[in-house]
């Protein structure tokens, strides 16, 4: 068994700047872009969440929720970001864990349903999410594909 412990940043408010450091090093959006949105989410400013999976001290996998996550459909709000589980820790269920956690987090505080977009097919449709439509990120000339879950 592991000792793999899935935490919303609320829960561990001390591990802010390194989460952002990880997700900043993962993705290369700048650390205080994510450090803006886990400020507004630990002050209370908004529900959008951060979810962690820990293994001990360090951070193995991770996910946001934002308003919008780069692309033209502002009406599809708001957007799971930022999915990312180490190599080494992939193929556990740790990101479906991650995302049904954010899942059930928004919806007991009555934001339902949440979207995401990614490249990936077949993996998200086995947590429950839909593909919806094709909209356009930001910068990016192919179309990516958007996902609901309800």
């Amino acid at each position: 068994m592991n000792d793999h412990q899935y935490i919303t940043l609320r829960e561990k408010p001390e591990l802010k700047t390194a989460a952002a450091e990880w997700f900043h090093e993962k993705w290369g959006v700048p650390a205080e872009a994510y450090l803006a949105c886990m400020n507004d989410y630990l002050a209370g400013d908004t529900e959008y969440g951060w979810y962690l999976c820990m293994d001990g001290d360090r951070i193995i996998a991770g996910l946001g929720v934002i308003e919008n996550d780069f692309h033209d459909r502002k009406d599809l709000a708001p957007n799971v970001c930022a999915v990312f589980t180490e190599e080494e820790f992939r193929g556990r269920g740790i990101a479906g864990k991650l995302l049904n956690l954010a899942v059930e987090d928004q919806r007991s505080k009555g934001i339902t349903p949440v979207y995401l977009v990614t490249d990936h097919v077949g993996f998200y449709e086995r947590y429950g999410w839909e593909f919806l439509c094709m909209v356009q990120g930001e910068d990016e000339t192919e179309m990516t594909r958007m996902y609901i879950h309800r």
